[in-house]
């Protein structure tokens, strides 16, 4: 029983390590309720982590969270994890954005350089059945995702140009990033506040003719995702809910 115990101690250890390190802060109680133990428990756990010499930093009222630099080593995926990622890029292929794509396959490639040699070739295996419907001409209609989703989280002041369908040329305009959706369309849009038209608008990516992230920083909205659907909802309903309001 000892020997089961620790080994799932163990386990524990190792998943508080990886959640330490993909999440800003995570608290006490977050790893309690996650790992169905005692706080006192994750006391003892996070200060076993702090004696094997991982960089363990608290902030009060935040939580717990790794030193700034530190890396642990690559991570061995399981072949349902690597399985559960190709599936992922499959689907991530039929976003019509290019730079998403090339970030992505990017990301994965770095995965498949730590998967054994077996997992490898059964994922590439996996990779060449599995099928992905409805974008069946496969075009790229966008191509400014990444840039917008380092913009939203850098909160950076974007310069675009838009053309809307009813328009001549397209209309330059600031736009401060809000929140990126992906539509029943099919399309990818950015909620953002306008400069221009002095309120949030929707903005479809594969309209926007040119982009540049400005050094100018913008003070984060406080309004939540949520609260923005809410307002939506009211102004735009129809039967499917949230209207796509677009430029």
């Amino acid at each position: 029983m000892a020997y089961t115990n620790n080994i799932s101690r163990l386990s524990r250890l190792t998943a508080i390590h990886l959640k330490l390190q993909s999440n800003v802060y995570v608290s006490v109680a977050q790893l309690s309720k996650e790992f169905n133990v005692s706080k006192r428990t994750v006391y003892r756990d996070l200060l076993a982590l702090e004696q094997a010499n991982v960089p363990i930093v608290a902030a009060e009222g935040k939580g717990y969270t790794l030193m700034d630099g530190y890396k642990i080593p690559p991570v061995m995926f399981t072949e349902t994890e690597a399985n559960a990622l190709i599936f992922a890029q499959k689907m991530m292929a039929k976003t019509k954005d290019e730079s998403l794509i090339n970030e992505f396959n990017n990301a994965i490639d770095k995965v498949k350089a730590v998967l054994r040699s077996e997992e490898k070739s059964k994922a590439d295996f996996l990779a060449n059945r599995t099928f992905i419907g409805k974008n069946w001409q496969n075009k790229k209609t966008s191509k400014f995702l990444s840039i917008i989703q380092r913009g939203l989280t850098n909160f950076k002041v974007l310069k675009i140009t838009y053309k809307k369908e009813t328009d001549v040329e397209p209309i330059p305009r600031n736009i401060e990033p809000f929140a990126i959706y992906h539509s029943f369309s099919e399309d990818w849009i950015v909620v953002a506040w306008c400069r221009l038209r002095n309120e949030f608008r929707n903005f479809r990516i594969d309209r926007i003719k040119t982009i540049i992230s400005l050094p100018e920083n913008f003070t984060p909205h406080k309004m939540t995702m949520e609260e923005y659907g809410e307002i939506q909802r009211k102004k735009y309903v129809d039967g499917n809910g949230l209207y796509d309001k677009n430029e």
